[in-house]
């Protein structure tokens, strides 16, 4: 057994003298299996970061959510469209919607109205741009937020529309580095807010869903729903201003008057004569995935009975959204990662094809070697383990600048990407594998030389 281990020991020995002597020849063979190897891993990497990206996306949106988003009458619409709108006028999204929606539908498992505007937080003189936004206690469960201290909003808080906050890291990072923020107070457009949570912090990019209600949450300021509509603004409140002109799209019932009114709150990002929403969006989450596309259909058909035919909303499912994105990003990746093995194969290529001139030129050596004992299998050993080490060698190689091109695209081009074990063990088996396919054939046909012609060959 140990001789027979020795005696192809020494064939393989042969083999790396021959790769030595001949390094320029040997690195120019292995290129096609460093740059395979280096583009097959990076394009997993790609496909990896993009899964993953999508994953925590779909964290982030929130898991079986359903966003109601108002479509706000654009002031250059027709005149024949404004009429149609003074015939049958909508209220818009108010939370009369939400408490119907919760009543009606039995799949609805959580459910938050959000209203929402821009202005300056301010304290101890320093100033910052940030998002007010009102929500019911339900929002944290609806969009996975977790806090790092504090509490969320109590009964209390929430159905007397009590001044209190919740803040996104960046808030916290601002006002209340060097101190805790819980009990202290911050003043937003002129008001002051009790401190009573600090959100985590998210790093997961959202862009694309920041107009279908997707926060960027870290430079947020959370309030009770009933805060917001008593401290900030309510468009459903009646504006008198506004009722002189606006007649004909008056809608009485049940003792309310109500008109398209602007925000109470003339720095709200949301002002606008044309936007007579009381909420900005709702956000509804069913219990299962199959229920979404059952739920979206009666809540189309009931929202816009309750409209009274205006369809002056929009309902969006980002789950699904981004599935598709996902199925998209999965083809995409195939295709790039068969470009990549491409490479590879022309790599492969390229050794049978230098191993096949290898043959030819040292047909020589091959005839001394066989006339002075070496037999076919010594042969067929020597040439297959040049091939087999010249592309492990490669392989090596190519899953050093594989990880390294994966860093530099995610630094570069700011797209994440994850190097895993299973991509390179992928990568390094298909290299060894093109070493061993591609390098039989050179080696057969090798050993299968008739040693005297061999060694009449000039």
């Amino acid at each position: 057994m140990i001789k027979f281990i020795l005696r192809y020991f020494h064939d393989i020995e042969i083999a790396v003298e021959s790769i030595v002597s001949n390094k320029l020849k040997s690195i120019l063979t292995a290129l096609g299996i460093i740059f395979g190897v280096a583009a097959v891993i990076a394009m997993l990497a790609i496909g990896k970061g993009a899964k993953q990206e999508i994953m925590d996306q779909m964290k982030m949106v929130g898991v079986n959510n359903i966003l109601i988003n108002p479509v706000i009458p654009d002031k250059s619409s027709s005149s024949n469209e404004g009429e149609k709108q003074q015939k049958k006028f909508s209220r818009g999204l108010n939370m009369l919607d939400v408490e119907s929606i919760k009543e009606t539908l039995p799949s609805v498992k959580r459910i938050s109205p959000e209203i929402s505007f821009n202005s300056t937080a301010m304290l101890n003189g320093v100033k910052y741009t940030a998002k007010l936004v009102g929500v019911s206690n339900d929002y944290f469960e609806l969009y996975n937020l977790p806090l790092v201290a504090g509490t969320i909003f109590n009964d209390f808080q929430e159905e007397n529309g009590i001044q209190v906050c919740i803040i996104g890291a960046n808030i916290r990072a601002k006002f209340f580095s060097k101190i805790d923020p819980i009990g202290q107070y911050i003043k937003f457009n002129g008001i002051w807010l009790k401190v009573i949570g600090v959100l985590q912090k998210t790093n997961v990019s959202l862009t694309g869903f920041e107009e279908k209600g997707v926060n960027v949450y870290n430079d947020n300021i959370y309030i009770p729903i009933q805060t917001m509509l008593l401290r900030y603004q309510n468009r459903a409140l009646v504006n008198t201003k506004l009722v002189s002109e606006a007649s004909g799209m008056q809608f009485f019932g049940g003792g309310m008057m109500m008109t398209r009114v602007v925000s109470s709150s003339s720095d709200a990002s949301t002002d606008s004569e044309n936007n007579y929403n009381q909420l900005d969006r709702i956000v509804v989450q069913v219990t299962e995935t199959e229920q979404l596309q059952p739920t979206t259909e009666i809540l189309s058909r009931m929202l816009t009975r309750r409209h009274t035919g205006v369809k002056d909303f929009e309902i969006t499912v980002p789950e699904l959204l981004l599935k598709q994105q996902q199925r998209t990003k999965d083809i995409f990746n195939i295709v790039l990662g068969a470009i990549a093995s491409i490479s590879l194969i022309v790599g492969g290529i390229g050794i049978m094809n230098i191993m096949f001139a290898s043959v030819m030129e040292r047909i020589k050596e091959i005839g001394t070697r066989m006339a002075i004992g070496a037999k076919k299998m010594d042969i067929v050993v020597q040439f297959l383990s040049e091939a087999v080490l010249i592309s492990v060698s490669g392989g090596f190689i190519g899953i050093f600048f594989g990880v390294v091109m994966a860093k530099l695209i995610e630094q570069v081009a700011g797209i994440m990407t994850i190097v895993s074990f299973f991509s390179v063990f992928i990568a390094f088996g298909v290299s060894a594998a093109v070493g061993v396919i591609f390098g039989y054939s050179p080696a057969k046909r090798a050993s299968e030389k008739d040693p005297i012609e061999s060694l009449r060959h000039e």
